[in-house]
């Protein structure tokens, strides 16, 4: 691929992968590294970034400790590759001590409906893709500079009101870019959302490309594209480029921008070089004039968006478009199960239903269930500890791996938002007045677990209490997607940890006086000043009602 963007100076991680195609780290892991150990990744510069074209990324613990990512377009898993994910984990994810909360052998679903696993040494690494692949499962470019899992709503194909399936085409879009050498070297990391549902289950507004559901004035069905999204330090709503496609064109859409990408994007500050920037940058318009160049399709003029709502999360016993047919949203609070469990899992859809779906929001769905079974399927065990019926925060808690694993997080995350979800739905589930409160937990500012789309928002950072340096939190509050999308306002910075619980209550507690009839908590939040927010949460004064004039 020809880098294009005049007068830049490549940045170390560019140069690296030049010096030597990232996706040839594979054969480097069977033939050297499984054989010789760490230290043969250390004598080659570079080699720990090329390592995440494969899905393998040290863990903050340095030495022989890797995570493991599993790619899984779309979410969606046989029973038998659940349990052989299951069995993995089971095998190989054994930490030198049990997590106090979570034990040991654990595997976590991510926001990007992937898999990922702790505590893998380097030699075991062949045995585990041996596994994964005796059943059409890969690791590759589930990390790294290149297109990542494709993102669909996990119920494509059942749910009742969809626009029609879109699970084809991100499958057709997995298989384009997966392993595709010419695609592997891009700026930064690149994200695609594609989707048939009419709720925005796939997060299409942070993606780098977002399709979603559109119809032409003659009634062909297709989506508009959206270009740009995403979190971190530059959060960015993706920009509408007025361009409709049909599902046979996807693939030459998400190639073209994907080249547009790899020939102008910034390759000198690795900080600045999302394509949102780029997108920014050159501006919708231009955008588009730069992508007609580069595809072999006509760009036809965008149609009519058919998304009515941003839904989120799909727990609870749930009419398929199939009569007789169910399928059955677990929640797993903040993504994380045990192997095994995971491996019952896949037993429990082999047995009743046909497979698991993993959904954005770290949940898992068994689908295909008959009417006649379900009260069974509801009685096994594993579904008394992942509940389809769980408290709103519980429901709608999210976490990313945090300090325990992360070397950028600076705090923990994953226990305190389990347990900050428990407290909130002991004091408040039944009184709330929705389905799901949705708080969001990343460990440092790189978004990993979208706290900006939250109703809640929680980013760590150090805090002062008294004369010690503890862990923190930033809180911002009123993020959402959909009709009314929009980020949360950081409210309040630097708040101590341990004070979250009682912060979280006082505003809980305000929003159930002032909720108005139908209220969400994100549309209060919107409503109530900033400053009075941040007082509510401070307890530091008695609430008013405002209007939100600034911060």
């Amino acid at each position: 691929m020809r880098f294009l963007r005049e007068g830049q100076r490549l940045n170390q991680v560019e140069k690296w992968k030049l010096e030597r195609h990232p996706l040839d780290v594979r054969e480097a892991v069977l033939e050297v590294y499984s054989r010789e150990g760490v230290e043969a990744i250390e004598r080659v510069p570079g080699e720990h970034e090329r390592l995440k074209w494969v899905g393998i990324y040290p863990q903050n613990q340095g030495g022989n400790n890797f995570m493991q990512r599993i790619k899984v377009p779309g979410g969606r898993l046989t029973p038998e590759q659940a349990q052989v994910i299951g069995r993995i984990a089971r095998d190989f994810a054994r930490g030198p001590e049990p997590n106090p909360h979570f034990g040991n052998n654990f595997l976590d679903i991510t926001t990007r409906q992937d898999i990922q696993m702790h505590w893998i040494q380097i030699e075991e690494v062949p045995e585990i893709w041996r596994r994964l692949e005796e059943v059409g499962m890969t690791t590759v470019q589930a990390c790294g500079d290149s297109a990542r899992n494709v993102l669909c709503c996990p119920v494509s194909g059942l749910d009742r009101e969809e626009a029609f399936d879109a699970y084809p085409a991100a499958q057709a879009i997995t298989a384009y870019f997966v392993g595709n050498r010419e695609y592997a070297n891009l700026p930064r990391k690149f994200k695609m959302s594609v989707t048939g549902c009419l709720e925005n289950c796939a997060q299409a507004e942070i993606n780098d490309i977002g399709m979603l559901p559109a119809r032409l004035p003659d009634g062909t069905l297709g989506f508009n594209v959206r270009v740009g999204g995403g979190l971190g330090d530059g959060p960015r709503m993706a920009s509408d480029i007025d361009v409709f496609v049909l599902p046979e064109e996807a693939v030459e859409i998400a190639r073209g921008i994907a080249q547009l990408y790899g020939e102008l994007g910034n390759r000198e500050n690795r900080w600045i070089n999302r394509l949102r920037y780029l997108v920014q940058e050159l501006g919708p318009e231009g955008f588009r004039e730069e992508l007609e160049k580069r595809v072999d399709i006509p760009l036809r003029p965008a149609g009519e968006d058919l998304t009515r709502r941003y839904r989120g999360d799909h727990v609870g016993v749930h009419a398929q478009k199939e009569d007789g047919l169910y399928y059955v949203g677990l929640n797993v609070p903040v993504g994380r199960m045990s192997g095994e469990q995971f491996e019952e899992a896949g037993r429990l859809a082999g047995e009743y239903g046909r497979d698991i779906r993993l959904a954005t929001d770290q949940n898992l769905i068994i689908t295909g269930v008959p009417e006649d079974r379900l009260d069974e399927l509801l009685a096994e065990p594993l579904l008394r500890r992942y509940s389809p019926d769980p408290g709103p925060f519980e429901r709608g808690v999210v976490a990313c791996t945090g300090s325990e694993f992360c070397r950028f997080a600076i705090v923990e995350t994953k226990i305190r938002a389990l347990e900050w979800a428990r407290e909130m739905d002991r004091r408040f589930g039944d009184e709330i007045g929705q389905e799901a409160v949705r708080m969001h937990f990343s460990g440092c500012s790189a978004s990993c677990a979208q706290p900006q789309i939250a109703d809640v928002g929680f980013r760590g950072e150090t805090a002062k209490k008294g004369d010690r340096i503890v862990e923190g939190v930033d809180i911002g509050l009123g993020g959402s997607l959909g009709r009314d999308a929009a980020f949360i306002d950081w409210v309040e910075g630097s708040r101590p940890a341990e004070d979250v619980p009682e912060a979280l209550s006082r505003v809980f507690e305000r929003f159930k006086r002032e909720r108005r009839e139908g209220e969400r908590f994100h549309e209060w939040a919107r409503r109530v000043r900033n400053a009075e927010l941040r007082d509510t949460l401070r307890g530091t004064s008695v609430p008013v009602v405002g209007v939100r004039k600034g911060k």
